[in-house]
């Protein structure tokens, strides 16, 4: 595919997602039907889509047009090259811009300039104070690509060497000893001897250090209540020494992958359907808005609502509620989202314990999106004896 023929594939994909159709739904139903677009064509496709999607009040401003062809005009003129070099018409390419394309578009203003729902920008400037508006900058671009050294299999140094082997090159990661940033070679990096065999694992440095502030020790009994895909059981069976560590979901289904993950990454994972019994450290990595990963996850940013947001809040306190009788005396209870909202931070554990006698917060921490990881927060909960 030329560069514009994939500019084209884009505005098609982007035309779905603006009807509703989620964005990897569109983009898998376009690759099924374009047999001819290589790994490359599927990457710059994809690639187009989520750099519009992280912008899409921007480039649908600079493009003139609330459209997908709108939005792909106003990408490249926000990143370059000029539009008119890929819309020229030749071949698979998008027609030439007309006189109104050419003369349409301004620069965006207010909560569009950050690309921000109008109805979330004053909250959000709200809850960051001051660093709101770079907050904002860092979800507006690509998050940088990290592992975590699954330290069963191997440690840094090694992981380092058996990604470098196989032409990945990765650095080390500030907010956690076992994070590595993927400097070079990503786009290989699931296909590589280093991620089949166990060694690395994909994990956002922020969610890394998350797990490192957890009161862990081998021999505890340890419950993942909201484990989804496992990233978080895997890193705190790590720090266990292989100990074992329960896992549940609400939604099972979430949980597909985990026993392949675990066999992978040599880890003792167990799926508790209903768990029972009092647990030495029970992790709640809540539901959320997910705000703190929008840039990996852009669509969450513009199909949250307050409706929305409020059902979070009144699902996160049900979860606090639910699993605080699983902790033992004496034990922990640790919230976590990737929210940088107040009300699904810091209020929530304000209101469990204004709620609940017998706890006492005995530590928290709030990552904000930038160059070191995502935005996360995880508040530490000890039960009285």
């Amino acid at each position: 595919m030329t560069p514009g023929a994939r500019v084209s594939a884009a505005i098609a994909v982007l035309d779905r997602v603006a009807a509703g159709e989620p964005a990897e739904k569109a983009l898998t139903n376009w690759a099924r039907r374009a047999r001819y677009a290589g790994s490359k064509d599927r990457a710059a496709v994809r690639d187009h889509v989520f750099d519009v999607l992280r912008r899409w009040r921007s480039t649908a401003a600079m493009g003139g047009a609330d459209t997908g062809r709108g939005r792909m005009i106003g990408l490249l003129r926000q990143d370059g090259p000029s539009p008119e070099t890929l819309f020229d018409g030749a071949g698979h390419a998008p027609a030439p811009l007309s006189p109104e394309e050419e003369d349409a578009g301004s620069a965006p203003e207010g909560a569009a300039s950050r690309d921000m729902p109008d109805w979330l920008w004053p909250q959000l400037a709200h809850d960051l104070g001051p660093q709101a508006d770079a907050v904002a900058e860092a979800l507006r671009h690509r998050a940088p690509v990290f592992v975590r050294v699954n330290t069963l299999r191997a440690d840094p140094d090694g992981a380092r060497a058996a990604l470098a082997d196989e032409g990945i090159e990765a650095r080390p990661a500030g907010l956690s000893p076992n994070a590595l940033e993927i400097v070079a070679g990503a786009r290989g990096l699931a296909r590589g001897a280093a991620f089949t065999g166990g060694l690395v694992e994909m994990q956002d440095a922020a969610s890394q250090a998350v797990v490192d502030a957890l009161p862990l020790a081998p021999g505890m009994r340890v419950l993942d209540y909201c484990a989804g895909g496992g990233g978080k059981a895997l890193a705190m069976a790590a720090r266990l020494n292989g100990g074992s560590v329960a896992v549940h979901d609400a939604e099972p289904a979430r949980m597909k992958d985990v026993p392949a993950r675990a066999t992978r990454a040599g880890a003792d994972l167990r799926i508790e359907e209903h768990p029972r019994g009092e647990w030495d450290l029970v992790l709640c990595d809540v539901p959320c808005s997910g705000s703190g990963a929008w840039r990996r996850a852009p669509e969450g940013k513009w199909r949250l609502t307050q409706a929305g947001l409020d059902a979070l809040c009144r699902t996160q306190a049900g979860i606090l509620d639910r699993t605080a009788p699983l902790v033992a005396p004496g034990g922990v209870l640790a919230y976590a989202t990737c929210s940088l909202l107040t009300c699904e931070n810091t209020a929530a554990i304000e209101r469990f314990l204004a709620d609940h006698s017998g706890w006492m917060l005995q530590d928290s921490r709030s990552f904000l999106p930038g160059p070191d990881g995502d935005g996360l927060f995880v508040a530490v909960l000890s039960r009285a004896r």
